[in-house]
């Protein structure tokens, strides 16, 4: 009910505001509202976005399951405020996906913010984000839902991501040559995920990413989107790696994943994640490569006299590799390969491979765009099951 009346009461000002500031109509896909304090001390851009997801599942042996859902429904707001150096972003998730997960830890409330964080450049090419928003982890995860190539991300995304959390980020940014661009991005955070209220039950997360683009920066920053959109003219290419550290972590996923519970509490270890890199473009062809590998201390939860709570940290690798290639008239064809190998001996489960076949129309880049894929997924001495997928995207 809060968050409703708090809906209706910033929609309500911001549609009073227009009649007070200077505002701009968008062009599609570039947000509803743009508005412009009378002395230009700040900017607001309002924005919202919907994706419509059906899916479908044959596993052997098993019943064929469907499903209809929206799949993400956000809200966007994002300007400056006092000086273009200080920026900010807010995103809210309305959908059942985006507010899943309520529980003790967070108040049992709905978990409707994903992004809220503001980001100071204080000094030359050096910026300060304070906030939550995603860490500076894998390529695929960083790019935004609404961008993605294929209608989802990978199963390593799904495995491996070290997604968004409370903190601070330091950014940096120089370059070796009049081309060759160095970016540097760290991290401190609580280590438990989004929107966590209660507590920081273990220690803290250290993540830190260095990226190395020797063509020049990619066009309207297309290393963070998947498909060539922008049919770059000339090969561009980041290559980058992430480490993160998650001192005492309480969940079997890193920050992500399920609590480890003990009969004394909660079971704590050091996690680390490593993730290798690459994005490539050129004349409307597409190459992405991620690497994930993850560890633990001591992977297994343990009670106070040593027996096992039967909670185990996911460790193991993953593997995935993406390509596509955009034709003029704006259709895309696109291929994803994909192998995770966590440690059966920890963790009981087999390998997995899947090798997804997509099809994508942009009919106004990914702001307005139909995607659908098909998936094939091997276990390595399970079921083998068949997924198709048909997705509706709408940016304004």
């Amino acid at each position: 009910m809060k968050f409703k009346i708090t809906l209706t009461l910033l929609t309500l000002c911001a549609f009073i505001t227009l009649n007070a500031q200077k505002t701009n109509a968008p062009k599609f896909g570039k947000g509803l509202l743009n508005l412009v304090g009378q002395d230009s001390s700040w900017t607001m851009k309002i924005g919202t976005r919907m994706q419509f997801l059906a899916v479908s599942n044959w596993e052997e042996g098993e019943k064929n399951e469907s499903n209809f859902l929206v799949r993400r429904a956000r809200l966007k707001f994002n300007g400056f405020a006092f000086s273009p150096k200080l920026k900010y972003k807010m995103e809210l998730g309305l959908s059942n996906r985006d507010i899943s997960g309520a529980s003790k830890y967070t108040s049992n409330a709905p978990r409707y913010i994903l992004d809220a964080v503001v980001m100071w450049n204080f000094y030359e090419n050096f910026e300060l984000w304070a906030g939550q928003t995603k860490l500076p982890g894998n390529i695929e995860r960083v790019i935004s839902s609404g961008n993605l190539q294929q209608v989802d991300r990978s199963m390593l995304n799904s495995k491996f991501n070290i997604d968004r959390d409370l903190g601070i980020q330091l950014r940096h940014h120089f370059y070796l040559t009049d081309n060759f661009l160095v970016r540097e991005k760290l991290a401190i955070s609580q280590g438990e995920g989004r929107n966590i209220t209660k507590g920081n039950l273990g220690g803290h997360q250290y993540t830190a990413r260095l990226e190395l683009l020797p063509f020049g920066k990619f066009k309207s920053k297309g290393e963070y989107s998947g498909s060539d959109q922008k049919r770059e003219e000339k090969p561009k290419l980041m290559l980058a790696a992430t480490y993160d550290i998650n001192k005492n972590a309480v969940k079997n996923r890193s920050n992500q994943g399920s609590y480890m519970i003990t009969d004394t509490g909660f079971y704590e270890t050091d996690i680390n994640t490593l993730f290798i890199d690459f994005m490539f473009k050129y004349n409307g062809f597409s190459l992405m490569g991620e690497y994930a590998d993850r560890n633990a201390d001591n992977p297994y939860a343990k009670n106070s006299d040593g027996s096992l709570t039967g909670d185990v940290v996911q460790v193991g690798n993953g593997l995935n590799l993406q390509t596509g290639y955009l034709f003029t008239n704006n259709w895309e064809v696109s291929g994803r390969y994909t192998n995770i190998k966590l440690d059966e001996n920890v963790t009981g489960k087999k390998m997995q491979t899947q090798y997804t076949l997509g099809l994508s129309k942009f009919i106004v880049g990914h702001k307005l765009k139909v995607q659908t894929d098909i998936s094939h997924i091997e276990v390595a001495g399970g079921n083998n099951e068949l997924m198709y997928r048909l997705q509706f995207d709408i940016h304004f």
